[in-house]
């Protein structure tokens, strides 16, 4: 089982996002995910393994005693809730100039949860077939602003923004069609609303803030 990415779509010529659609990564991590998927293809052929890849969307949200932490950060809501904690001053927009209505980027947020238990039906799905290829995502997509006013509303604190230029290789709008995940997975997921999302991960950051 291979966790791969939305990367590999690169900017997509069309929303949401199917499984067949043109792989064209405009990133490194992207490209990354799209040769292993292609080395995972040929092992299937030569070897005859079963092989299972999952697209994921942008996971966030967090379970009572486990959440998302990196070092350094780089995941948008995290980084959000930093500002509402008073680990910094403000976040970050890179580019409010996209053709979207408030000019900021469109992310598919999926909760780590549903995330989790479309593993399980992955690798069950597995023993009866040789391959295996979804996305993984809600299918409704969010601009970076309104993640942000999401985390105003769950956290009460006000999250100074700074706009700052785009960053080389973010495509507008990424959301998936996570169609074929529920038919052949039998998968549907059971924390889509964004507030929910945010209120377990803001949950979780404050335990991670108050115990260092």
């Amino acid at each position: 089982m291979f966790s791969s990415t939305a990367a590999v779509y690169g900017e997509p010529e069309a929303v949401p996002i199917v499984e067949t659609a043109r792989l064209a990564p405009t990133n490194a991590y992207g490209e990354s995910k799209l040769l292993v998927e292609q080395m995972l293809r040929w092992f299937r052929q030569v070897h005859g393994f079963h092989t299972g890849v999952l697209r994921y969307f942008n996971v966030a949200g967090a379970l009572p005693g486990r959440g998302e932490e990196h070092e350094p950060e780089s995941h948008l809501i995290p980084l959000i809730l930093d500002v509402a904690i008073g680990k910094r001053e403000f976040i970050s927009i890179y580019g409010e100039d996209y053709d979207i209505p408030d000019g900021t980027c469109i992310r598919d947020y999926i909760h780590v949860a549903d995330l989790a238990d479309a593993h399980i039906f992955a690798l069950e799905a597995l023993r009866e077939q040789a391959e295996l290829l979804v996305n993984l995502g809600n299918g409704c997509g969010f601009s970076v602003r309104q993640v942000i006013d999401s985390a105003r509303r769950v956290t009460g604190h006000p999250i100074p923004v700074v706009v700052k230029p785009r960053r080389a290789g973010d495509p507008a709008r990424l959301v998936a069609s996570s169609e074929r995940a529920k038919h052949q997975l039998s998968w549907e997921p059971r924390f889509p609303a964004l507030d929910d999302i945010l209120v377990s991960a803001w949950e979780w950051h404050q335990l991670r803030f108050a115990a260092k």
